[in-house]
């Protein structure tokens, strides 16, 4: 059975803390293991600072220069956040998708062994 991904305006919902649909559990585990899921978390925070940057730079008032280095501030300081709550985060999501706490984390390592064990293999039947 294929992973079946959200829609656009599914995945921004998403990306704002919102449940998806029953249909999307699997992909959601993918979205939380999967080789790019940290950078995938740190666009899902890119989001809501996008929805809020651009009416900032567009209707507050003073100088440009003013705006966009508050902006910068507040992008550094959430990506910063971001970094820091990843794993509760990213367990968070995956728990509101029906899977138990750790099941993300317990995936993503048993990937890992399976990559360690693969090129100790390969290792071993060059070198010994």
């Amino acid at each position: 059975m294929a992973v079946r991904r959200p829609g656009p305006v599914r995945w921004v919902r998403y990306a704002l803390g919102g449940r998806l649909p029953a249909r999307y559990r699997e992909w959601v585990l993918y979205d939380a293991t999967c080789r790019t899921w940290v950078a995938r978390h740190l666009v899902r925070t890119a989001v809501p600072l996008t929805l809020v940057s651009v009416p900032i730079v567009l209707f507050v008032p003073g100088p440009l220069w003013v705006r966009l280095c508050g902006l910068l501030l507040g992008w550094l300081v959430s990506a910063q956040f971001a970094i820091f709550l990843l794993h509760d985060s990213v367990d968070h999501r995956v728990r509101k998708a029906g899977y138990p706490p750790g099941h993300a984390q317990a995936v993503r390592d048993a990937a890992a062994r399976a990559i360690r064990e693969r090129g100790r293999a390969r290792y071993d039947s060059k070198y010994r």
